[in-house]
Order: structure tokens, then C-alpha cells, then sequence
């Protein structure tokens, strides 16, 4: 195009490809569908005005050349450094509590920069770009620049969704019922302090609610971690619809406390709330805050400086790493788990070299942003190119860069999923495994996850018949436990605990003085690991049953190996809580001793047979309920511990809270019953996938029909599809083929993710990873050298086979 008129000739032609944006239509104009690239990047952003798609200046081309689509807006952002008038006062003061950003709080924004938005539009191919005020531009892309413009981008839309029902310390909004609220004349006066929760047997005096309808004074729910109360004041609403409660403890004596309302799920505003506690009796000058506002445990929280401060690596001056593999991530809102993860995978070359083909891009035809392989790759390439990772200078100062925006690539891997579609902090380990199972479904060649698959070897010997059996299964993880017996400062650790219980006794907390945790050397972890349990089991030898001895050994060593420490395990009251201890992990590991060699010449091993169906203790069962469990957790943990009681079962559940099968239902014994019918259509459906008619039953069998479930569980429990024989129709038998490496079982320690906090469902997560012959942290946006390494405080650890 050389001049106005062929400019025009190719507007006009294009015309009939112009759309005006719908309320239906997606505007993805913060960011690039194939890279991080926005209208803050120099090159700017062009969004099509076909589809609507943003497109960085490395992939508008790419394109264009596949849709022909001509047209694009594109916009460009620029920062302008404001001078500050210190004169008109201090800055405002923090009124809004960000949990899961960096910090922990958001404070009103003081702008320190100006925006100035650019708009042209621009004409592929050639990148001609006229002024949006130019007499070139018909009426109607006029107007489907103005649709561009004031919609609501598509990032933003998907965010709200996602935000719907949550809370994070914003600004609380006033209940409905706060100004037609019905109190009832029951007589009833609330003391000023000594409460207690009301419920029969239930001795609580803290998280206690005042209900504002009827006076009752109720425990709040359970917390994650198992702390908190007994969800009695809920379960008072479920009974009497009652809608709101104010915590005690919580109320000032300018009228304020936390009002929770059951009705709207969130915490409101009860303007009146003054007025609600007069009504039985309660003068608000009179009271003092003696509890912790929900706010203030988020606080709280953010104060466990020990831990903190050691993985954090705070007091030291740490250096910022730019450049490739440096890049890092935003928070998202309690995204950390999924930062940290992502940051180790990436490190790794076969999933660098897997995810860095941008061809995945070419063959996109559909929404890129619910495209799982196209995502990857953008992550991949964001990551490790160091494009994001630059310093920049503005007016005279050195601007760092903030990182790249996991939302897209957060919402694809959590779709469907009922914890991670959600902005609640996660278990890390839990979200490996799922990232596993996500690149099982959706990568069919050369997959990378299979790197971290290792086979292990369970082996019973009959206490009674001498015989044995032996098992495998495939894991991508291996969990270890934490002897607490073997700390080798137990002394020291026992005095501590002492001082303590006596100084929060007499509420003398501040003399207790530093923390002092137990110190597990790593080889007592794999000690108890390789260690010999007893198990009581029906074996077909002796041909009743009886207990045997249980073996577990490694049967293949992964490229990558990791080990999770299991720090999250079952307290003397059943309530699960987070050990704070540090495991001296070693820098080089040889788990050599622990190679399962299968079958030995001197055993015999146990007749195969039907198993009959095993004996349930119900009253059991029906604690364990009680307590929160699923059926089918209850029953496998009353099973796997011989009808032991309630404890032992409550155990065994912490112990395997990370089996992928502990909620599935339990397969029949033999010995009767009705035959199982798969559903047809749904087999056929699993057929489809290339499964197998006997696997694809076998999978809807436990999974009591559900589709969804059943593929789930096929892609969970490969190891026993793998023995699915004869397809059932007369053909050969078919079997997947697993893959996962082996070699030597020498290792060299790569990185590894920390978790701070006391429960896996709040904290903050970090990662630490050996690159280029130094320790960096990834704190989110914020990548350093690191000074001091945390490694006896993780979490998660990557191990990879040493070279020599």
C-alpha cells in the first residue's frame, strides 16, 4: 500500500469483517492470546476487530496470515512520572486487608504515574497505522473501536467470575437484614465477658458468636487446619434460619465488631449493631476487644516471623536476578502454591524443550485461552526467554519488572476443578499431583511429566504361611514421614515446650523467647519409610485371616524424584496440624538401599483368589463420619486398620489424605451379590478414548457409573489398568503402556517449595531453584540470589539423577 487510496481500498474491502462487540462477546485486549506482551509493552497491543483477540507484535502477523483479518486497534499505554506534592498532607492510611498479595496489605492507591492511552488503528499486512481521528475510518469501525474501547476486558470478566462468593478483606458491604432485623423479647442479658458456647457437652470459650435474633451464644466453624470450634452457631441458622451473628470478643466501644451473615455467606456491616446488642442488655462503651477480628487472624498469620523470616530469607540484602529464567509471576490473590510449582517444572529442560515449539500457536484454531497445550506453552516461553524479566528506566529511575499474569493459564488448569477454579490458597503437593494428572489427559507424546513416575514395590509376607505377595503401583510423588522421636535437639525442643506451656499460663507470652523446633535428621524420615509395618489381611495361604508384615521399596528410580514431607498429620485430639520442624535434606541423596528387587528365589507366593467381603465395624464408620469424613474414606480406614477403633482409623486417614483413591468406592468381595452392569453408553464413551470394553467397566465399576469419574480414575489407578487383560469381545489383550525412567538412585537437590503458615489451606508458598550455579528465590514477582538457604524448611523437594 503506497498512499490514502490503497489504504482505503483495503478498509473498505474489509469491512464486512468488522463486529461491534456484543454483551456476549469476549474483549481480550489486556493481554496477548499467545504471550505476556500488553498495552504496557513498548510494542503495544493490536486487538482484531473480527475476533476480538489481543495479539502482541511477535504473533498479529502469524495472525493475520491464517484469518485474513486485516483490521486491528491497537493500543498502547504510557507510564508519565507524576512530581508529588508532599504538601497536601500524608499519605492515606491502609484500610484494606489483600490476602494472598505480597504483604499482606493493599492500601489506597497513591498513583506515582499517570496512564496516557494511544489508540490507531492499524492495517495488515505492512503495519499502516492511521490516527483514530482520521476521515479514512468508516462509521462502522468507529464504532467497533468505541465497543473495544468501553468493554469490559475479557480478563477482567473471567476474574469476576471467579471472585463471585469469595471474600478477601474488602471493604463490607451492609446486610440486607441489617435494617428489618426481627429480635426476639425472650428476656435474655448477655454479660459483658465469661461466655461460653451453649450447645450441650461443648465447653468453648473462644470463636464464640452472638446470634442478634435470639441471644444464643454459639462456637464458630471449624477452620481449616481443624482449629476453631464445632459449627455450632451454623448449625444453630440451619435449624432456626436466624441470619446474622456477631463474633464476641470482637466488639469496640465505638459500636464495631465482625458481623458474619449466614443468609448472604459473607461478612456484612450491621450499622445498627448498637442498637441489636442493647436489645439484651449489652452496653458497647462498656465492652473491651478481647478476641481476634477476622482480619486481624489473617494478620496474625503474616506474623509467624520465624518461619517467615527464614524462607523468606528476610535481613538480608538480596539481589535481583533478571534475564532468561528469572522471570517472575504476579499473585493472583493466594496463587503462590501455583507460582512455585510452575516455576520448578519449567526449570526443567524436557518440559522447556516440550512447551518452547511455538507450532502449538499455528495449530490453535480455537480460543487460545482454553487451550491447555497453548497455554503451557505461553507460560513456558514467558518464563524462560527473559522478555519479562528486564530492568527498565523511566524519568531517571530504574523500573523492576512486576512479572507475568498466571491468570489465564490459572483458569485453564483449574477449570472443572472445585479447589483450584477457586482463588483459596492450596496445598502445593496436592496441585503437583494434579498438574501430573492434567498432562496425562491432555500430552500423548513424549509427555515430561513422565519423568517423575517411579514404580513401587509392596510386598506382605503371611506371618503364618511364610508366603508372599507382592504389588505395584505407579506414584509421581514421594511422601515421607517425620519421626518426632528421632530429633536430635530433643532436649532442648522438651525445655522449650515447657517454658512456654508455664508462660502461657501465667500470660507472660512475650518472655517466651525464640522459637526452638525440632531438628529431624532426613535419614530417620527414610528410616521410618523403609521400615517393616504390620498389617492384618485375608490370605489365601493360611485361608483366613491374619496379620502379616508389609515391605514397600522403590521397584524403578524417576530422572526426577519428588519427595514430599509429610507435615501435616493428625494431632492426640484427631485435629490435623502442621509440624514445625526442620529436616536436615541433604544437597546429594543415594536411595540405593531402598531398590525393590521383586520376587526372591526362596519365596513362595500367595494363591491368587477371591477376596471375601471384608468386615466393616459401622459404629466406627459412623464416627469417623461424624468427624467430617466421607463413606468411602471411613470404610478403607476402618478395613486397612482391622476394625481397630476410631483412632487408628483417624490416623491411617491423615496418613493417606493424598491418595487419589481415598474417596472412591470400594471394590466388592467375592462371595455374592449382584452382578455389575456398566452403563453402555458410557463405555462406549470410554472406548472412544481407546480403552479397552474390560477397562473401561472396570473403571465405571468403581466409580459407580459417572463417565467423568470413571476416565478420571483410569488416568489415577494405571497400574491397574495395566493388568486388564482380555478385552472381554474376543480380541487380545490391550494394555496401556506406562512409561516412567529408571537408572541409578543417586540425586542432586534442585530446588524445592517452602510453605509458611500452619495449614496448607492459608500461608504462603516460595520456591527455591539451582540455576546456573547459584541458589535463586522466586517470591512471586520478586526473583534474587538467595543468601541464606532455607532447605531444612521445606515442603516439596526436586531431586534430579546426579550426572556422575
Amino acid at each position: 500500500m503506497h498512499g490514502n487510496s490503497d489504504i482505503s481500498r483495503v478498509i473498505n474491502a474489509s469491512l464486512s469483517r468488522i463486529r461491534i462487540p456484543t454483551p456476549i462477546d469476549r474483549v481480550y485486549k489486556d493481554e496477548c492470546m499467545f504471550s505476556f506482551d500488553t498495552p504496557e509493552t513498548e510494542t503495544g497491543l493490536y486487538v482484531c476487530l473480527n475476533s476480538f483477540w489481543g495479539l502482541g507484535r511477535d504473533y498479529v502477523e502469524l495472525f493475520h496470515g491464517k484469518t485474513k483479518n486485516n483490521i486491528y486497534l491497537h493500543c498502547r499505554r504510557i507510564k508519565k512520572k507524576i512530581v508529588k506534592d508532599h504538601s497536601e498532607g500524608p499519605e492515606k492510611k491502609i484500610t484494606r486487608l489483600a490476602i494472598g498479595v505480597e504483604g499482606g496489605f493493599e492500601g489506597n492507591e497513591v498513583h506515582e504515574y499517570d496512564i496516557e492511552e494511544l489508540y490507531q488503528l492499524a492495517i495488515l499486512p505492512g503495519f499502516h497505522f492511521i490516527p483514530i481521528s482520521s476521515n479514512l475510518i468508516p462509521l462502522k469501525i468507529m464504532v467497533s473501536i468505541e465497543g473495544v474501547k468501553v468493554a469490559e476486558s475479557a480478563t477482567k470478566l473471567a476474574e469476576l467470575e471467579a471472585l463471585a462468593g469469595t471474600w478477601d478483606g474488602e471493604v463490607r458491604r451492609v446486610s440486607k437484614h441489617a435494617n428489618a432485623l426481627v429480635q426476639l423479647d425472650n428476656g435474655k442479658k448477655i454479660p459483658p465477658r465469661g461466655w461460653k458456647c451453649e450447645a450441650d457437652s461443648c465447653l468453648l470459650t473462644e470463636n464464640l458468636w452472638l446470634n442478634l435474633t435470639d441471644g444464643s451464644i454459639l462456637c464458630g466453624r471449624k477452620y481449616a487446619d481443624g482449629s476453631g470450634g464445632n459449627n455450632h452457631a451454623s448449625d444453630h441458622y440451619v435449624l432456626c434460619r436466624f441470619p446474622l451473628a456477631v463474633k464476641l470478643g470482637t466488639i469496640t466501644p465505638d459500636g464495631k465488631g465482625d458481623v458474619y451473615s449466614y443468609d448472604e455467606d459473607d461478612m456484612v456491616e450491621d450499622p445498627h449493631l448498637v442498637k441489636h446488642l442493647a436489645h439484651f442488655g449489652i452496653c458497647v462503651a462498656s465492652l473491651e476487644k478481647t478476641d481476634k477480628s477476622m482480619i486481624e487472624m489473617e494478620i496474625e498469620l503474616n506474623q509467624r516471623q520465624s518461619e517467615w523470616n527464614a524462607i523468606q530469607e528476610s535481613g538480608t540484602q538480596l539481589k535481583p536476578l533478571y534475564g532468561p529464567g528469572y522471570t517472575g509471576m504476579l499473585n493472583l490473590g493466594n496463587s503462590c502454591y501455583l507460582n512455585s510449582v510452575m516455576q520448578i517444572i519449567f526449570s526443567i529442560p524436557s518440559f522447556q524443550n516440550r512447551f518452547s515449539d511455538e507450532k502449538s500457536f499455528e495449530r490453535c484454531n480455537l480460543d487460545p485461552s482454553n487451550d491447555v497445550l497453548v497455554q503451557m506453552t505461553k507460560l513456558c516461553l514467558g518464563l524462560t526467554t527473559g522478555k519479562y524479566s528486564q530492568k527498565k528506566e523511566l524519568d531517571g529511575e530504574t523500573i523492576e519488572p512486576i512479572g507475568i499474569n498466571p491468570f489465564t493459564f490459572r483458569a485453564i488448569v483449574g477449570k472443572g476443578h472445585r479447589e483450584f477454579s477457586s482463588k483459596r490458597q492450596q496445598d502445593a503437593q496436592e496441585f503437583f499431583l494434579h498438574f501430573v494428572n492434567l498432562m496425562e489427559h491432555f500430552v500423548r507424546n513424549e509427555n515430561p511429566v513422565d519423568i517423575f513416575k517411579f514404580e513401587v514395590e509392596d510386598k506382605v509376607v503371611c506371618d503364618v504361611s511364610g508366603m508372599v505377595r507382592y504389588t505395584h503401583r505407579i506414584e509421581s510423588c514421594l511422601p515421607l514421614p517425620i519421626p518426632l522421636t528421632s530429633a536430635t535437639n530433643r532436649a532442648e525442643v522438651d525445655a522449650y515446650e515447657a517454658k512456654k506451656a508455664e508462660l502461657e499460663s501465667s500470660s507472660n507470652k512475650a518472655l517466651i523467647g525464640d522459637l526452638v523446633r525440632p531438628n529431624i535428621p532426613f535419614e530417620a524420615c527414610l528410616d521410618m519409610f523403609n521400615s517393616p509395618g504390620q498389617i492384618d489381611f485375608f490370605s489365601t495361604g493360611a485361608g483366613r485371616n491374619c496379620t502379616g508384615t508389609k515391605y514397600t521399596r522403590l521397584a524403578s528410580f524417576p530422572d526426577y524424584l519428588v519427595i514430599q514431607l509429610q507435615k501435616f498429620m493428625a494431632g492426640e485430639d484427631g485435629i490435623p496440624k502442621k509440624l514445625d520442624v526442620a529436616v536436615d535434606m541433604p544437597l546429594e541423596l543415594d536411595l540405593s538401599p531402598i531398590r525393590g528387587h521383586g520376587q526372591q528365589a526362596n519365596e513362595v507366593l500367595l494363591p491368587e483368589d477371591d477376596k471375601p467381603t471384608p468386615v466393616v465395624d459401622d459404629v466406627v464408620v459412623k464416627q469417623l463420619i461424624e468427624m467430617g469424613f466421607q463413606l468411602n474414606a471411613a470404610k478403607r480406614a476402618v478395613i486397612s486398620t482391622g476394625n481397630s477403633g476410631a483412632e487408628a482409623a483417624t490416623n491411617w486417614i491423615m496418613l493417606h489424605l493424598e491418595d487419589p483413591n481415598l474417596n472412591d468406592p470400594l471394590e466388592e468381595g467375592g462371595g455374592g451379590g449382584a452382578p455389575f452392569i456398566p452403563d453402555p453408553v458410557a463405555v462406549s464413551s470410554i472406548n472412544g478414548m481407546g480403552f479397552t470394553t474390560e477397562q473401561a467397566t472396570k473403571a465405571l465399576k468403581a466409580t459407580d457409573n459417572n463417565v467423568e469419574r470413571a476416565i478420571d480414575w483410569i488416568f489415577s489407578h494405571q497400574d491397574e489398568i495395566m493388568e486388564t487383560g482380555d478385552s472381554g469381545i474376543g480380541g487380545t489383550a490391550v494394555q496401556i503402556q506406562q512409561k516412567y525412567t529408571d537408572g541409578p538412585g543417586k540425586y542432586t537437590l534442585f530446588g524445592f517449595v517452602s510453605h509458611m503458615g500452619p495449614s496448607t489451606m492459608s500461608g504462603h508458598y516460595v520456591a527455591h531453584i539451582f540455576k546456573n550455579g547459584r541458589w535463586a528465590i522466586f517470591n512471586d514477582s520478586k526473583v534474587a540470589e538467595s543468601e541464606k538457604l532455607p532447605k531444612d524448611l521445606g515442603y516439596l523437594y526436586f531431586y534430579k539423577r546426579a550426572t556422575s
